[in-house]
């Protein structure tokens, strides 16, 4: 790669990094182009050239802190496929209660904003990226829950797995509003909250199977 080519894939991560940080911040309504050039010493020309508009760095940018958070934080959390699905669920409910506390991760909190004030622009992209991941947790849930659960069942569980992973993103959302940076769980300790998490659903999915034939 020349001098000329790296410098420009520099700029455009600076671009990608400071507009996940303010996308998540602020959302697609409320940021501006003038804020991300600044905060990534560039200007409106090096938009114009890498995403040609703010609706393409919405979705870049979202996209670049999806995958760059991903590959920090594995869903499968190091645990082989042959293993019980309860161990498959707990790394996947680390990995996204990580994902989540990271203060330099903003692909949930960017969602968070999303849902707020919808744009309509994430949809396609969602699909895309985040049902495969969706489809993974309900997988595990149907091993967990036994074939017997209904589908409302593995509904309701997903639904409360992920409450209590979005209750950490709005307390996020409240320490970003504020300009503070230290993890948002209780006492500061995400380990512990991953756990709790863990423990709980996991605890209420074993009732519910007990009531399955």
């Amino acid at each position: 790669m020349t001098d000329l080519k790296k410098k420009s894939e520099r700029t455009r991560n600076r671009l990608l990094t400071a507009a996940s940080r303010i996308f998540a911040e602020k959302g697609f309504q409320e940021a501006t182009i003038a804020e991300i050039c600044e905060q990534a010493q560039t200007n409106i020309a090096s938009v114009n050239y890498h995403f040609r508009d703010k609706e393409t760095l919405y979705l870049e940018s979202w996209r670049f802190a999806f995958n760059r958070e991903l590959s920090q934080y594995p869903p499968d959390g190091g645990i082989s496929r042959d293993a019980a699905p309860e161990k498959r669920l707990a790394a996947l409910i680390h990995s996204l209660i990580e994902r989540v506390a990271d203060e330099d991760g903003y692909a949930f909190a960017i969602l968070y904003k999303e849902m707020a004030r919808p744009t309509r622009l994430l949809a396609d992209i969602l699909e895309k990226e985040i049902e495969p991941q969706r489809s993974q947790m309900f997988e595990l849930l149907r091993e967990c829950l036994g074939q017997a659960a209904e589908e409302r069942h593995l509904q309701f569980c997903h639904d409360s797995i992920m409450g209590q992973c979005f209750q950490l993103l709005r307390l996020k959302q409240i320490q970003l509003a504020r300009h503070r940076r230290q993890p948002p769980a209780a006492n500061g300790d995400i380990k512990a909250y991953a756990d709790h998490v863990v423990q709980f659903s996991l605890a209420g999915i074993q009732a519910l199977r007990s009531r399955f034939p």
